[in-house]
């Protein structure tokens, strides 16, 4: 895991930069709660890392606080999980929720981990890819304290555990519908804005990739790193420069809704990320994969509280319901760019949802074989399956858990060649 270590550590410091331009002072917010009914309204207090107004801790009751990446408003990320912090707090009897936010990843997250940690919370949660080495090193610290990592793959097993969900499986399925766009369009074309070259954004990559192959098998993907979570003008910039190469339609791996308004100006189409207000009102927008926090954390929370909960790698699937697909959940109207294409494409969309849902089709569904690269390299023959390290990992993978495949590939309609490993 070298390689990873050092891609790790630089990813660190370009998130740091990227975070503090949007704001180099995280700031500390926190609620009270003494469960279902209570009043969960936030306050904030300012101040630069070092100096950081760390929320306290209620005494007597189950204290949980957040670290979130982006601001809690962004309409994407960091609101979908604030949202789910509160939905704890509504939930869960003689809970006190806090959250720190916009924190770049690397030391300053470490810090923040720390302090939370000496203050007394009981549960910890982290909402970034960046924050898993530092989360890891503090939680050795503070072995009575519970630690969440969300993106990562690494748990010691104890205090410790990791947790995330198949949001591919929605990237597939709304890769399905840009690929129906894009034929229906004409213009077989679809940019991917990819934030950091980790296997999160490959993997995601790659499923939007198999899901515009079933709906349109001559399109074509281009894709951008930006090197940031949350930075709505180099997003909007990301969107730009794959809309002038010719993109239909334009993906979104970060979290503001920048890709969307990009595509109204364009003439063009958008797939937003994270949360339903990234898609909704806008009509340039065909659908968001989008994430519903609150029962999770509340299931996990409560394992936490009442001392069952066991420190692992948690991944759940599309049955979880912990996810959706904007305009396609019941009470939700499909957007208007989805109107006009062809009803068997939205009709094999819906299709797929149910068993998603249902629980018969899944992350490994969307990655089983035949599979070739963009080298024309064969991944997978048909009939075989990708395993969950090959879905997280670049090679070698993590000792224990070493992948086979592993998530260092693009697939053969990704035109682009692949980010260099340091």
């Amino acid at each position: 895991m070298a390689s990873t270590r050092l891609r790790l550590a630089t990813l660190f410091a370009a998130a740091t930069i990227v975070v503090g331009a949007c704001s180099s002072t995280p700031k500390a917010s926190g609620a009270a709660s003494g469960g279902a009914g209570n009043d969960c309204a936030a306050g904030a207090a300012a101040g630069g890392t070092a100096q950081l107004q760390v929320p306290d801790v209620v005494s007597g009751k189950f204290n949980v606080a957040m670290v979130l990446i982006g601001p809690h408003d962004d309409g994407g990320w960091s609101q979908a999980h604030y949202e789910g912090l509160q939905y704890l707090c509504q939930h869960l009897a003689d809970s006190h929720v806090a959250y720190v936010e916009l924190v770049p990843e690397g030391t300053d997250s470490e810090q923040v981990f720390r302090s939370l940690a000496r203050k007394g919370f009981n549960f910890i949660i982290g909402t970034s890819f960046g924050y898993m080495d530092p989360m890891a090193t503090v939680a050795g610290e503070f072995p009575d304290t519970t630690f969440l990592h969300l993106t990562g793959f690494k748990s010691n097993g104890k205090n410790f555990g990791n947790f995330f969900g198949a949001i591919e499986d929605f990237k597939y399925l709304a890769g399905m519908l840009a690929g129906s766009r894009a034929k229906k369009d004409g213009i077989p074309k679809i940019g991917y804005m990819a934030t950091f070259p980790i296997p999160e954004e490959i993997r995601l990559g790659n499923a939007i990739a198999r899901g515009v192959a079933v709906t349109c098998p001559e399109c074509k993907i281009d894709v951008r790193f930006i090197n940031t979570w949350h930075d709505p003008q180099k997003e909007r910039d990301g969107a730009a420069s794959l809309f002038d190469a010719g993109a239909d339609v334009v993906f979104t791996g970060a979290d503001t809704p920048a890709v969307a308004d990009v595509a109204k100006e364009k003439g063009k189409w958008a797939v937003t990320y994270d949360h339903p207000s990234s898609c909704s009102g806008r009509d340039a927008c065909l659908t968001a994969p989008y994430w519903i926090w609150g029962p999770e954390y509340t299931r996990i929370g409560q394992q936490v509280k009442d001392k069952k909960y066991t420190a692992g790698y948690e991944y759940f699937d599309a049955n979880s319901k912990a996810m959706g697909l904007f305009g396609f959940m019941d009470g939700e109207t499909p957007q208007k760019g989805i109107a006009d294409l062809p009803p068997a494409d939205v009709q094999a969309v819906k299709d797929n949802l149910a068993k998603m849902l249902g629980g018969t089709m899944g992350r490994f569904d969307v990655f089983a074989g035949p599979i070739k690269d963009n080298t024309a390299k064969e991944l997978l023959k048909a009939g075989e399956k990708l395993k969950q390290p090959d879905l997280d990992q670049f090679p070698p993978g993590a000792p224990g858990s070493e992948c086979s495949v592993c998530m260092y590939w693009w697939n053969e309609n990704i035109t682009v060649p692949l980010p260099a490993l340091s």
